[in-house]
Parts: structure tokens; sequence; C-alpha cells
């Protein structure tokens, strides 16, 4: 057995040179700051002249707490404590030889004295270590149980430290152990198993050594074929309890990891996933890369949030189209942002809506002189089918060919028709002269005779009979030119663009999203919803009306102030009775080549308009949703108003 001197010459320089590689190959080169791995946590060297083996696993609490709190804090090389090894030996002591006799003084001598080496860690080496006491206590008295529970007892402990110095790669001191604990009895089953690691070790430390030159040298996970992962995985194939293996993947993740974090910086979030998907696939999911997730995405949240900021700025400025590639910024980023629905409806109103809502009501202040405009309420987008179905009851030739039309950018409608006190409004403010004054006269209902008249004294300030009409009537009796003036009057007081609806814009907000007979359905309705011929109506001297609908009565017989009835589905008062109204189209005998985006349908000089809803005196047939009718522009009726359309 070589002497306890040679030994520790041996461990010197043998040693020296593994604590050198090792050490510096795989703590220096895995750059022990960024790896968070301190090297005070790192177990020393063994040697056969041990002090008191550790408590508890590689470093002291102490130490290891300290680095459990790091950031990027790595696994820890946890190993079992030789006490817990030799624990596990234990059964051993059931195969031990029955004592015949009690221990004599000289072997209780021997044994005390060998409990004091086993204390101190020297178990073999010399005369006086652990090891030889035992024995020389064996040769003494064969049937002592304590000398054999005791030499078992430094057999696992050598055991166990031999295992621990090969999975720390410290080869050079586990070979010198092996070969004290091949001087041990019944050490053969033992020894073969740990040559064999030990021989494994010698194998794969090299490999290790490489794998640290490639992290060093950036290689971490590419190449593929020739990076420290692969160098490292083929380690674990050798040798699947290598614990520097472990560490060097978990550094190697690590790297990967703040690849990710590096994109995140950069704001290259699809690099940045490329990276956390490349570190999942090294480690699944660690702690490490949970917490570099978790960072990732609080950062590109952050970062959203900021971008969507960006993006409602430039809405409120006016600037859409910087708006909508910022919110797609922000999206790219964090696609469950919160906000982003809500700012992709204001856009979306911005856009189409002018910042509005559709069903929304509002009315323009004038900038010039006091006043505000009618009430408007906001039309939304869409499609429908203009003109009749081909089964519908009453259909005529001039509501078809039946077409599709795209509103593809909403607008708003005066809420009701424009009363006679608006209408005053814009004729004493603007000295407009209407043509029921220029021209004179107007038709008006005839009690007497039941029927429509002209009446050379009648304006716009009468009422459907001509007498003087209250402010809160639809103005009537106006002409084409007269409503088109007004529209015109209301664009120059608010800046906006204020016009006639279209046919096409009139039809779609009549239905409301219904494409039925009549707005509320395809017969008579149930309730008061609009001012109609209703069979339940008698005028001032008892007539009935001969084509009317059956059971209803509104309890008018001409006009009712505007807002008296139900509104339609796109908040519309009086759309579809109460008073015709002209629209800005000319008159077409059909729809072949109409318009399909809703634009009105115009012939420069023509002199016929298109007169769209039924009024307080129209048959059931003549309120259809599609009916239509053309009208000299000259026409001053008791039966026609107007509304007026601003543009978003």
């Amino acid at each position: 057995m070589p002497s306890n001197e040679t030994i520790r010459r041996q461990r010197a320089l043998g040693g020296a040179l593994g604590v050198i590689v090792l050490g510096c190959a795989l703590v220096y080169h895995f750059f022990p700051r960024v790896f968070h791995v301190d090297p005070a946590t790192m177990a020393p060297r063994r040697s056969m002249s041990m002090g008191t083996a550790p408590a508890s696993s590689f470093g002291a609490p102490a130490a290891r707490a300290q680095a459990d709190n790091e950031q990027d804090a790595g696994p820890p090389l946890t190993l079992a404590p030789t006490e817990v090894i030799a624990a596990r030996m234990s059964k051993r002591e059931q195969q031990l030889p029955e004592q015949l006799s009690a221990d004599t003084p000289e072997v209780q001598a021997l044994l005390q004295q060998a409990a004091k080496a086993l204390h101190a860690g020297q178990l073999t080496g010399d005369k006086d270590s652990a090891a030889a006491l035992y024995m020389r206590a064996l040769k003494d008295k064969p049937d002592s149980r304590a000398a054999a529970k005791g030499l078992y007892e430094v057999h696992a402990r050598l055991v166990a430290q031999i295992g621990q110095d090969i999975a720390v790669g410290d080869a050079e001191s586990a070979q010198d152990l092996l070969d004290a604990l091949r001087s041990l009895p019944d050490a053969a089953d033992d020894v073969e198993q740990l040559a064999a690691s030990l021989k494994t070790l010698t194998k794969v430390r090299p490999m290790l050594a490489q794998a640290a030159s490639l992290l060093q040298q950036g290689k971490v996970d590419q190449p593929q074929g020739g990076s420290a992962l692969d160098l490292y995985r083929q380690v674990q194939q050798l040798d699947p309890a290598n614990a520097m293996a472990e560490q060097g993947i978990f550094q190697v993740q690590r790297a990967v990891l703040d690849r990710a974090l590096a994109a995140v910086a950069q704001n290259d979030f699809a690099a940045a996933d490329r990276a956390l998907a490349a570190a999942d696939a090294i480690r699944p999911g660690s702690q490490q890369l949970q917490d570099v997730r978790e960072r990732v995405v609080g950062i590109r949240h952050q970062r959203a949030v900021g971008v969507l900021a960006q993006a409602r700025s430039a809405l409120d400025s006016g600037n859409l189209e910087l708006a909508r590639q910022l919110a797609g910024q922000a999206q790219s980023i964090s696609p469950d942002v919160a906000g982003l629905d809500d700012f992709e409806e204001r856009l979306t109103n911005a856009r189409l809506y002018a910042s509005y809502k559709p069903g929304q009501a509002f009315s323009d202040r004038f900038v010039d002189l006091p006043g505000r405009t009618p009430v408007m309420v906001v039309i939304p987008t869409g499609s429908f089918q203009m003109g009749a179905a081909d089964d519908e009851d009453g259909r005529s030739d001039a509501e078809i060919p039946r077409h599709q039309v795209t509103l593809a950018k909403g607008f708003a409608m005066a809420r009701s028709a424009v009363t006679v006190g608006q209408f005053r409004d814009f004729v004493r403010a603007s000295g407009y002269v209407p043509d029921s004054t220029r021209l004179g006269g107007a038709s008006v209902y005839d009690e007497r005779s039941g029927a429509l008249r002209d009446d050379p004294r009648a304006t716009w300030q009468d009422d459907y009979a001509g007498k003087p009409a209250g402010d809160k009537l639809p103005v009537v009796n106006v002409s084409w030119a007269d409503a088109n003036a007004y529209a015109e009057w209301l664009g120059k007081r608010t800046g906006k663009r204020y016009r006639l609806p279209s046919e096409a814009e009139f039809e779609y907000a009549l239905r409301g999203g219904t494409q039925s007979r009549y707005w509320w359905g395809n017969g008579t309705p149930s309730s008061r919803v609009e001012n109609l011929t209703g069979s339940g109506d008698r005028s001032a001297s008892g007539r009935r009306w001969s084509n009317a609908f059956s059971n209803y009565r509104d309890g008018y017989w001409g006009p009712a102030p505007v807002m008296s009835f139900a509104a339609n589905p796109f908040g519309l008062y009086d759309i579809n009775g109460n008073v015709s109204e002209w629209v800005a189209d000319c008159w077409h005998d059909n729809y072949v080549r109409a318009p399909h985006d809703g634009s009105a349908w115009i012939n420069p000089g023509c002199s016929v308009r298109v007169v769209r809803g039924g009024s307080w005196g129209s048959s059931p047939d003549q309120v259809r949703s599609a009916y239509r009718q053309g009208a000299e522009g000259r026409v001053r009726s008791g039966r026609v108003g107007f509304r007026v359309v601003r543009e978003l």
C-alpha cells in the first residue's frame, strides 16, 4: 500500500492538472459570472485524508442559498452525502457473522483508534488509517462485528467519494481513491463498476473541454453537428448522469435565452420567438426558460402598449394610415394587448364614420352664426338588395331589376324630415326665396273633394291643406331646388358636406337592414309605427281612405309633428310615412345600368327627380320599401318634404 506522503504527492501533481483543466475549461470558459455559479460552491478536490464529510450536497448551504437567489442560477450539482450513501449499504450488517465473544481490550483499543481515524477522514493510506486499524482488529478477532461494521463504513465512504469525484470530473482523485478501495476485502464488484465509470470519464473529459471551447467561441447551438450542445448531448449518451454535461446544457440554453432577450431589445420579435423555441427544445419547461419567456412577454406587452399609444395619437390627429400601420405593429408585437379591439373600432369608425359610431346621433354647430343643424343619425355601412323581389305584390317595372348595392362608407341622415321651423331659420338667415313664393302656390289637400288642388296662395309656411303650419310639422310645399338649397346652406354654415340623399341611400336607410315589404314587416303594423293611411283614420269632415291599411289608426289625417311615431331599426323617424321626400337622383324608368355603390344617378340638366317614401296619403302599395315615383323638380306638394344627409 503506498504511503500517505506518496499519495499526497501524486494527488498534488495529477489533481492540480485536473483542477486546472476542468476548472478553467468547465467553469472559467463557461463564463461563471453569466453562469452565476459561485466557485465557492464547488466541492473541493477529494483526498484520502479528508475532514468530516459534508452534511448535505455540493457547496455550503449559505453559498447555495445565495446562488439560488441569482436570477440565472443553474441547476445545482447535488450529490448524495457520504453518510447517505454509506447508510444505503447498512443492509450489509445483516450479513455480518455472529459474534461469539466480546472484543478483547486490545481489539477495543484498535476500534477506538480506528473510529478516531474514520472521524478525521483518514480512511486509507498508512498503518494509522481507519481501514488498516479495522483490518488489524479483524485479524486479531475475526468475528468482531464492530470491526467488520467499521470496515464496511470505510468501504461505503470510499465508494461515495469516488462517485462524487467522477461526477465532477476529478479523475485523478477518483483513481487514487479507487486504488485504495482495491485494497479492501469484498470490494471487487464496486471497483469494477467505478472503474467503468472512471473509464467513461476519461473518454468524455476531452469532449467536455472541447464543448467549453465551443461555448467560448460562441458556437452554442450552431452549426448543427459542430456545436457545444451537440457535444454535451454526446457526453450524456455516454454518461447520462454526467453533472458537467447537464451544467453545460444549462449554459447553452442560457446563451440561447440571452439571444432572445437581445432580439427583443432590438425589436426583432420574430427572432426572439425563434430563440425561445430553440431554448425550449434544449431543456423543455426549465425554470430559466419560463422566467425569460415571462420577461419577453412583459417587454413585448410594454412595447405594444407604447406603439398603440402612438397609434391613438395618430388617429386623434387625423392620420388614419399611420394609425392603421402602428396598430398593426402593436398587434404583431403582442396580439392580446389590451385596448386593441377598442382601437380597431375607433379606426373603423374614423375611416367610415369620421370617428362617430353607427346609430350615434349628433348635431353640427354653425361656425359663423348662432344655430345648429338638424339632428343627424350615423348610418352603418353595408350591402342590400335594392328594388322589389320578383314575387312582391304591387311590384312595378320601375322597381326592377333588383340589384346589389354596397355602401362602403358611412353617412349620417337627418333623424326626421326638415321641419317648418328649421326651414324658416334657413330662409331668414340666407334670404333665399323658395319656389312657392317666387313662382307662387302649391298643391294642397281639398277637404271637399278629398284630392289635391293647386292653391296659388299656398307657400312653404302652410301645411298640407294650405293653412299656417306649426314649427314642428315637416315642411311641405317645397320644390327639389328648395330642398337642395337648404342642404347647401347647411354645408356653408358648418364647413361639412351636406346634401340630399341618393335614392340608394334612402332605400337602404328606410329598410334599416330588412328585406321585407315594409321595414316593420310584410303587412299591417301591429302598433303605431308610422303616419299611414289607416282604415280607422277620419278627416275633419269624416272622410275615410278607400285604399288603406285595414284595422290601423294613427290619429292623423294629414302630417303629424315629426317624431310622433316609432323609429325604424336605424333610428330614423317618419322615414316611410308622414311625408314623401325628395332625393338627389334624376328619374329613370328602371334600374338598368343603375350605380351599385350607392351614389346618386344623375343626368346633367334633368328636370324630373325621384321622390321616395310613403306619406300620410299613400296607399299600402305606395308605402312599400321598394316603391319609387318621379316628379318634376318644380313640384310643390302638401305630401312631399325632404331630409338631408351629411357625408362623414
